[in-house]
């Protein structure tokens, strides 16, 4: 888990030098060798706008980053409620990521179970989000939410649900203003 630019730069030192290995062996590879990282703690969501110029694209690991965000284990059966990527700090964290990569030029995706939650499609798709990662079983259903809104619809609906406060709001708020089939 990236905590830091510090370990982000002895990774870029690490990747030249095994580049460096490989052209004096003569041994091919992708010189254009896409780096990125899995934005999973707060604090590396916190450092986006630092991190996006160490990097090519962020990949927001949405389970760990709700878990570590709130603060509850989800492999606790006492508190793994709790950790919830519909809480409003895990979307406000995700919008300020996507926000440091767009202006840096670099690409956000999302993976975890909320990137193949039909509800969280359009608040992904309205903050800016540019890729999912998903199941392939999720694959249909997430497709059949996102083609019930437009990308003006989708930003309206990620503003409206950043001001709310609580997981259960965001839930009741989206399931409000789109038709999601399950």
């Amino acid at each position: 888990m990236v905590a830091s630019i510090s370990e982000v730069r002895r990774v870029r030192e690490i990747l030249e030098e095994a580049k460096a290995e490989l052209r004096e062996e003569k041994i091919p590879f992708d010189e254009d060798l896409e780096v990125g990282i899995m934005v999973e703690v707060p604090s590396a969501a916190l450092l986006a706008e630092h991190l996006a110029k160490e990097v090519d694209f962020f990949s927001i690991g949405t389970n760990d980053l709700s878990q570590y965000t709130v603060a509850a284990d989800r492999t606790n059966a006492r508190v793994s409620s709790l950790a919830d990527a519909f809480h409003p700090a895990v979307l406000r964290l995700i919008r300020q990521v996507v926000e440091a990569a767009h202006a840096s030029g670099i690409w956000t995706g999302v993976c975890g179970e909320m990137a193949g939650d039909p509800l969280a499609a359009p608040i992904l798709v309205g903050l800016g989000v540019d890729e999912l990662s998903m199941n392939p079983r999720s694959i249909p259903d997430v497709k059949q939410a996102i083609s019930t809104f437009t990308v003006q619809e989708a930003q309206a609906i990620a503003e409206e649900v950043l001001s709310l406060d609580s997981p259960e709001a965001v839930r009741e708020s989206v399931a409000k203003m789109i038709k999601v089939t399950k």
